[in-house]
């Protein structure tokens, strides 16, 4: 029987830690072949580059496994490695590992999860790893273990049509961790502010902060999921329509 053929990806760029630690994972599992963009691209959402040409170069990061870098985003990645290195589907789309957590709102800008919510959109199954922990010394081994148990599962069962999911893990050592859970997406939204500055020549500029905050302290939700210790799965679908506003909107008479 032969190996499901996995691409893997990420927004953090092909040299990063998460990136090596998910390869090890799923190399272990099937063919792998790595396409990942050649620079961070954190935060880049679901874009797409059009106004520019995409490059595509050969990577020897990985040794013996196959690999190539992109100029673009984690979605031109993925929809290059569809569609010009493999020319087919591959079985399997795994994106991460996260640094830091894509929980609740910001699976919206999350280039990790875009890359997989393109894979949904190609209706293959995706899924998106992030670790809550933005230290570059990041232990990935916890999520490792809870990625291998993941892919298994999706492998090997009847993934959902047009969904990926979203798994994320709490910064706790493996002996922490209580299991995974099944969730919702949390109603939490960064309150932003921008800090004002003034660069070397007298000029202003902006640098966004704030604070993320959860608007429900719900107990169903990956937030809670995560502080109380437990790996969040949330399945995670493309279609942005509001379909319980149709009815209202209706009564508008239009």
């Amino acid at each position: 029987m032969s190996k499901p053929l996995i691409l893997v990806t990420n927004d953090d760029g092909i040299t990063a830690p998460g990136l090596k630690a998910l390869v090890q994972v799923a190399s272990k599992i099937g063919k792998v072949v790595v396409i990942a963009p050649d620079s961070p691209q954190s935060g880049m959402g679901h874009a797409i580059t059009i106004n520019s040409p995409i490059r595509i170069e050969k990577s020897e990061v990985f040794d013996d496994i196959e690999a190539h870098t992109c100029s673009g985003t984690p979605v031109d990645c993925v929809k290059v490695g569809i569609f010009h290195i493999l020319k087919r589907k591959p079985d399997l789309i795994i994106s991460g590992i996260n640094h830091g957590s894509n929980a609740a709102t910001n699976v919206i800008y999350s280039g990790t999860m875009s890359a997989a919510v393109e894979g949904a959109m190609e209706n293959i199954p995706s899924i998106g790893f992030s670790l809550d922990d933005f230290a570059h010394e990041a232990d990935f081994k916890p999520t490792q273990h809870y990625a291998k148990l993941i892919i298994d599962k999706a492998l090997s069962n009847e993934f959902p049509t047009n969904v990926c999911l979203n798994v994320n893990v709490p910064k706790l050592p493996i002996s922490k961790l209580k299991g995974m859970r099944v969730c919702r997406q949390a109603n939490a939204f960064w309150e932003d502010r921008f800090d004002e500055r003034i660069d070397p020549i007298g000029k202003k500029y902006y640098w966004l902060t704030g604070e993320f905050k959860d608007q429900e302290q719900a107990e169903d939700t990956d937030m809670a999921t995560l502080k109380n210790g437990y790996v969040s799965i949330v399945p995670v679908q493309f279609d942005m329509t509001a379909h319980h506003a149709i009815s209202q909107i209706n009564k508008w008479k239009l």
